[in-house]
């Protein structure tokens, strides 16, 4: 496994075990045959309703806690959000059975951003959360973030893949030391990722799939990536990057795809920051 080091020194797995969109009663099993096949890094939210099921697998799965990268997130929260974000980090970490979490995001940029924040700065300094970031964030709400906070994040998790790759996003994130990591980083399937002719002629040079190609553009990118699959085959294929590496003609050909928007929605529009902002989570 390959890592990165985040702007406050914690240590990061370049590729880790995402669980959006499986349900809670899949997701004990699909955590622990992810852990069976190597993986280190786990990546879940409040708003994925799975956080306890993570944490069952991780009590059960004898993986010694040093060993791994847990990191959940934190949903939009009502006034006084400080106080509601330090009540709601501390149900996650209930829920995962942890003592702290490597990795605490704020899931999205809407409500008081900066009341959450300071909870989450206050965790951060406790040692209850090893790092602290963002999701979701464009460069200007992040900019804006860091120029009016103490705490730089340290990572920011947006949608990036071969057909909206984030270039500028990706520059600017590291000018100020922001680590990118992606989500949706299989375009859920979508323009034929997994057989796209682009994608499927790399690979065939290197007997990897049009799947393992996207995984290991995202890491040559120094991008942070977290597939999902409830399938132990695909976690292990998935896992099986670090012995071949892209040239930079490869890389300049998947470069060729970027469209330069979303395939999901965009976080600008005002109809989804009114459907996210106002949204909140049961219990």
């Amino acid at each position: 496994m390959e890592h990165v080091t985040l702007n406050n020194g914690v240590v990061m797995p370049v590729l880790g075990f995402g669980v959006y969109q499986i349900p809670p009663e899949q997701t004990e099993q699909a955590v622990a045959d992810a852990l069976a096949a190597g993986y280190r890094l786990l990546d879940t939210a409040a708003a994925y309703g799975n956080e306890a099921a993570v944490g069952r697998a991780i009590k059960a799965g004898g993986v010694p806690r040093g060993e791994l990268f847990v990191t959940t997130k934190l949903w939009v929260q009502d006034a006084p959000a400080e106080d509601n974000a330090r009540r709601s980090f501390e149900t996650s970490l209930a829920k995962l059975g942890l003592d702290h979490v490597d990795l605490y995001l704020m899931h999205q940029p809407y409500g008081d951003v900066y009341g959450q924040w300071r909870a989450m700065e206050a965790v951060n300094r406790e040692g209850l959360a090893k790092a602290i970031g963002v999701s979701n964030f464009y460069p200007d709400r992040l900019l804006d973030l860091i120029l009016n906070n103490e705490i730089t994040p340290a990572v920011n998790q947006i949608e990036t893949h071969p057909f909206f790759q984030r270039a500028a996003d990706h520059d600017l994130m590291r000018e100020h030391g922001v680590q990118h990591q992606s989500w949706g980083g299989f375009a859920e399937g979508r323009n034929n990722l997994f057989t796209h002719p682009v994608l499927s002629d790399i690979g065939r040079a290197y007997d990897k799939s049009a799947a393992q190609v996207v995984l290991r553009w995202l890491i040559q990118r120094n991008v942070v990536t977290i597939p999902k699959s409830v399938s132990p085959d695909r976690m292990a294929q998935n896992i099986d990057l670090f012995d071949f590496r892209l040239t930079d003609d490869e890389m300049a050909r998947i470069a060729t795809l970027d469209t330069g928007a979303s395939l999901f929605f965009d976080h600008r529009d005002p109809q989804m920051a009114a459907r996210l902002g106002t949204h909140r989570l049961e219990g």
